[in-house]
């Protein structure tokens, strides 16, 4: 499944935003302020939404007030996102719509609507569509030998209107798009990695995959050494191809029954716990366990992966995240380092500029000059740091 465009309309800065065609490898820039995070934001709001509900998903971010754009407080605001999914072997374009807004200060879902075209031809058809709480869902939707006239409504109310239908109806199969959507948001991954909650040791609890903020890695470490032996094997193998010196990562447990990481350099005999290794060696062995996850994510948002690396690595660190998008999943990544962006293809670049309070995206493949620049044996990120994209520096 792969998110191929984003409209928000309403969103923080986000007045009205498009971003078509989007690549496996998308890469975001742009000054401070101008909406990286914000744009990230749209997932983990989603992600909220899904856990609780609406309500609590605005109230983490401030309320809706403070969410909705400046002077649109009485405006929704609107998500739509397109991706493609596999349905009876036919991939299909889908397209999920979400509109919030507030009644007496209370915020609702007003709209929200899962649709795709049934055939080659045709207006896409709402397998999905709720208002208020209240609404329909198709049951026989892979029917489709069937007309639209003899697919199968099962009418619905919600126990709230600001509960989104696919939290409720996503968990039953004979709602394949609902389903599967419910799936890639539970799914996704936007990191919020510290070096400080990864360092030290750590309870010895189970856990498969890497935390948001890392604080599990020791024990994820482990579960994949023990379980995925050649995976891990892959992933030390490439923190020695990446992080010269290292020849061993393991997760020692300690006799309080907690986990520490251990890394091992050649030039020692003994190894070194993990607050004792750079902050460029543990982030790098974070990206890794994240990109070599026994069961990827379908998507990652990883905001600013240059800090705390060595320039000389973020070339490496561009190629393992473009190699886990032609892996099949895909990757969204934010930075301020031409060095990072002297790795990434063009048509991957997209940057962001704020104009009146609102925020604006450009493709850098719209631009015949930096097309042609790149063409000419240029690299994106010293164009970069030469101006060339306009209104955004780093």
């Amino acid at each position: 499944m792969k998110i191929v465009s984003i409209k928000i309309k309403n969103y923080r800065a986000f007045e009205s935003l498009e971003i078509k065609e989007i690549p496996t490898f998308c890469v975001i820039i742009g000054a401070n302020g101008t909406g990286k995070s914000t744009l990230f934001d749209i997932f983990g709001f989603l992600r909220d939404a899904l856990k609780n509900n609406i309500r609590q998903a605005l109230q983490i971010r401030g309320g809706f007030n403070e969410v909705v754009t400046r002077g649109k407080e009485k405006e929704d605001i609107e998500i739509e996102l397109k991706f493609r999914m596999n349905i009876l072997e036919t991939e299909r374009l889908v397209t999920y719509i979400l509109n919030v807004g507030q009644e007496e200060k209370r915020p609702l879902v007003k709209r929200e609507i899962l649709r795709y075209k049934r055939g080659e031809y045709g207006s896409p058809y709402h397998f999905l569509d709720f208002q208020n709480g209240k609404g329909y869902a198709i049951t026989n939707e892979e029917n489709f030998e069937q007309t639209d006239e003899e697919l199968e409504r099962e009418e619905q109310q919600l126990e709230s209107n600001d509960i989104l239908a696919i939290k409720g109806l996503g968990q039953f199969q004979r709602f394949k798009a609902a389903s599967a959507f419910r799936s890639l948001i539970e799914n996704w991954h936007v990191s919020d990695f510290h070096i400080s909650d990864a360092r030290g040791s750590k309870d010895a609890l189970y856990a498969e995959h890497l935390s948001p903020t890392g604080d599990n890695m020791a024990v994820v470490a482990q579960y994949i050494y023990q379980n995925h032996p050649d995976i891990f094997r892959t992933i030390l193998t490439k923190m020695q191809e990446r992080v010269p010196g290292i020849s061993k990562v393991e997760a020692k447990e300690t006799e309080d029954g907690r986990l520490i990481l251990k890394f091992q350099d050649q030039a020692f005999k003994d190894p070194f716990i993990d607050r004792y290794v750079s902050d460029g060696t543990m982030k790098m062995f974070a990206y890794l366990i994240l990109l070599f996850d026994p069961k990827p994510h379908p998507l990652l948002c990883v905001e600013e992966p240059e800090n705390q690396l060595y320039p000389s690595l973020l070339h490496e660190l561009a190629e393992e995240f473009a190699s886990y998008a032609h892996r099949g999943g895909q990757v969204f990544v934010s930075t301020h380092s031409p060095d990072f962006l002297n790795a990434v293809p063009l048509d991957s670049i997209f940057w962001l500029t704020k104009e009146q309070g609102t925020t604006k995206i450009f493709r850098a493949t719209d631009s015949e000059t930096l097309k042609n620049l790149v063409q000419a044996g240029d690299l994106p990120g010293y164009l970069w740091n030469q101006n060339w994209f306009e209104g955004v520096a780093p």
